[in-house]
């Protein structure tokens, strides 16, 4: 096996720039071979740099992973050290126009980038529109999308559950919970274009896809402005704080964004765990129980979100041993530090009843109250049902065939092939 920390002199291979010491032994984080088992590539960092390691974006541009428990959430509690405003990079004179990981940090008026009481005004307005949200009604809403979904494959008796179900779900819950119809074209487009814009394959335009997005949600956001109604788009437009449209506007994308990709994979990673691990095969038909479970384990192990980009250095400082210079960019490992050896000594992770995981962050800039518990509502409806409906669903591959999106960033499956006995409607 190819030591991930080697340099590379093959022609064409990324360098770290000159006169960056630190980054000489950095490791590429696209490309890799480690795509599929991205807990081997933390384990390598560990052993070679410890809690803080060197690491090269796209187009060799450097910046430090940050991969221990103890330090990300330290780098999250201390935000008068590491800021979300990426103006701060000192990068940007390398970046060229078309970088590919622009989306993620290319500075925009949205909530991700704010600071301080003008972070806390922005996600205050989220906060509370969220709550306007009735977790049982949006449970039911679930289930009526998840209902109409499984109709659609119900009789043929197989599906490939990544694209018909996992991801179309929660993107169906999350625009009817702003606003926007669950089904129709527009939703559909929406779906792809935020896939693409968060984790783009080989031929995406994710700058494209991403401006794609903002475009349809400033027409929503337009329609909600003339005619309000039951929904965050409206709750967030009419809210004391008076956020501006282009500020509501960007941070429903992220609260969109937040609700499809991550959650999508929530949903997808936790049948995939419960349709090939016997703990969880023993118990799902006898009881829900298991669910619940398999949802926190998926959070421990596999993560949705597995590295966050970013926080910027405010001054030079030290972290995990590294000097880090003022400007620097440091990526958030959330799989790296929920698997963090210094947290679980013994090898095993406990995720059993414990929710101390870090995968949705930590700190102010975490993802704001109550999203995570919508998120859950969405995922274990999603997961429930397809149970429900289609008792005895199995994989129609062997385990070992199925394959991770080539992603550093997100954790999801390429496909999952189900079959089942058809169920004549």
């Amino acid at each position: 096996m190819t030591d991930p920390s080697a340099p590379d002199n093959t022609p064409g291979a990324v360098q770290p720039p000159p006169g960056c010491p630190a980054h000489a032994d950095a490791v590429p984080l696209s490309g890799l071979e480690y795509q599929q088992t991205p807990s081997e590539l933390y384990r390598a960092l560990r052993r070679e740099h410890g809690a803080v390691a060197p690491v090269l974006l796209e187009g060799g541009i450097p910046a430090w992973l940050v991969l221990g428990y103890a330090e990300v959430s330290y780098v999250t509690s201390h935000d008068e050290l590491f800021a979300r405003d990426s103006r701060r990079w000192n990068q940007w004179p390398n970046i060229p126009d078309d970088w590919p990981l622009l989306p993620f940090v290319g500075y925009q008026p949205s909530v991700l980038f704010t600071e301080g009481a003008e972070h806390q005004r922005r996600a205050g307005v989220i906060s509370e529109a969220l709550e306007g949200v009735d977790q049982f009604e949006l449970a039911h809403r679930c289930r009526r999308i998840a209902d109409q979904l499984i109709d659609r494959f119900a009789g043929s008796g197989e599906a490939e559950l990544m694209s018909a179900y996992a991801h179309a779900l929660p993107m169906r819950a999350a625009v009817e919970m702003c606003g926007m119809p669950a089904e129709g074209t527009d939703t559909d487009d929406l779906v792809e274009d935020l896939r693409m814009s968060l984790d783009a394959s080989e031929g995406d335009d994710p700058v494209a896809a991403y401006v794609r997005v903002q475009e349809r949600i400033q027409q929503l956001v337009k329609d909600k402005r003339a005619t309000p109604g039951p929904d965050v788009t409206s709750r967030m437009l009419t809210h004391p704080a008076g956020l501006s449209d282009e500020e509501v506007v960007q941070d429903l994308i992220s609260v969109i964004a937040a609700a499809q990709q991550p959650t999508g994979n929530w949903i997808g990673n936790t049948l995939r765990l419960l349709l090939t691990d016997d703990r969880f095969a023993l118990n799902v038909s006898g009881g829900r129980v298991s669910v619940g479970q398999a949802l926190n384990e998926v959070l421990w192990l596999d993560t949705p979100t597995q590295n966050f980009i970013g926080r910027w250095a405010v001054r030079d400082t030290q972290l995990g041993g590294r000097q880090i210079k003022a400007g620097d960019c440091l990526v958030l490992g959330l799989a790296a530090a929920n698997t963090d050896p210094q947290l679980w000594p013994d090898g095993y992770v406990g995720a059993e009843g414990n929710s101390a995981h870090l995968s949705f962050s930590n700190g102010e800039h975490r993802c704001p109250y109550p999203a995570p518990h919508l998120a859950d509502v969405i995922a274990r409806a999603a997961v429930e049902n397809l149970l429900e409906r289609l008792p005895d669903i199995v994989l129609a591959v062997e385990p070992e065939e199925l394959t991770w999106r080539p992603s550093i960033w997100m954790r999801g499956l390429t496909a999952l092939p189900v079959s089942f006995t058809p169920v004549m409607q």
